[in-house]
């Protein structure tokens, strides 16, 4: 249990924010809440949170500050009428954007006195608080050691990825790169089973063991790329392409939106078109790199 002197404030209580805000007070810390609607705090004020007046107010309250909000342009829009309050706070900026953003408002929160460290964050709500959750953290070293312990409050595993603070949204958004489309992928083939008299919970294992099993084909590819060996040994984008053909066309008769699967084949046959029909499908890499 945390001692009762530590503290923090969590701005923003979307379901990450509250499950945050919930996991401190978990450890005994002191929490101070603020977000644009009042009532989301509720049940966490219930528990023994304070709930500030003003987003000045909540900046004040403590010297480390959670932002858990949709993007850079919430935080900005949030802390621009109290930036006087900034200086002297650590801010741990866990909302989602773009490296390029991250950096910018680094540096404004740096401007203004305060200091920020960019997160990113690696699971959903229900397993903030768990000691095999982890996220991405960059900016000041300094910073993060010091705040280390409260970090892991919220994860128990933390990356520190570097000084740059646009590298921890970089990691961020290369995870989400995967994790979007490979769920789509899944909510496609959910789509395309119903419309068979197959339900989620039926194909559920099969997917299961599907996902499981990418891990590898990500460990054998990864060193073949950087080594940019392509060869086709072991599959090819010719096989892949006629296997995507076969795809699309089962999503069609099936009257399912074939959208997402001929995304895909379009790869396919831009590569084979390019000439490469022979190579591994990994040549990917390159033409999206182009």
């Amino acid at each position: 249990m945390s001692s009762a002197s530590q503290s923090v404030t969590v701005i923003g209580l979307g379901p990450m924010g509250q499950a945050m805000a919930a996991a401190y007070l978990d450890r005994g810390y002191r929490v101070t809440l603020w977000n644009r609607t009042p009532s989301r705090a509720d049940a966490l004020v219930e528990r023994g949170a304070t709930l500030a007046a003003t987003a000045e107010e909540a900046l004040r309250a403590n010297e480390l500050v959670v932002l858990s909000l949709t993007g850079y342009d919430a935080m900005y829009a949030i802390l621009e009428p109290a930036k006087a309050a900034v200086a002297g706070r650590t801010l741990v900026n866990l909302s989602s954007d773009t490296p390029e953003k991250a950096r910018a408002g680094a540096g404004w929160v740096t401007e203004l006195g305060g200091t920020h460290l960019t997160g990113g964050v690696l699971c959903p709500p229900p397993l903030i608080g768990t000691a095999d959750a982890s996220t991405f953290y960059s900016g000041p070293r300094e910073a993060y050691d010091e705040h280390r312990a409260a970090l892991e409050v919220i994860t128990g595993r933390t990356d520190h990825r570097g000084e740059d603070p646009g590298l921890a949204a970089l990691m961020y958004q290369l995870n989400m790169a995967i994790f979007w489309p490979a769920i789509t992928a899944y909510w496609h083939t959910v789509a395309l089973a119903a419309a068979h008299g197959i339900k989620a919970t039926e194909i559920a294992p099969y997917a299961s063991e599907n996902f499981a099993g990418m891990g590898h084909f990500i460990d054998f590819y990864a060193t073949r790329i950087d080594a940019g060996n392509h060869a086709g040994d072991v599959d090819r984008t010719s096989m892949g392409l006629a296997s995507m053909e076969h795809v699309v066309h089962t999503t069609a008769d099936a009257g399912v939106d074939t959208a997402f699967p001929e995304a895909v084949h379009d790869i396919f046959r831009r590569l084979a078109e390019a000439g490469h029909g022979a190579d591994s499908y990994s040549r990917a890499v390159e033409l999206m790199r182009s």
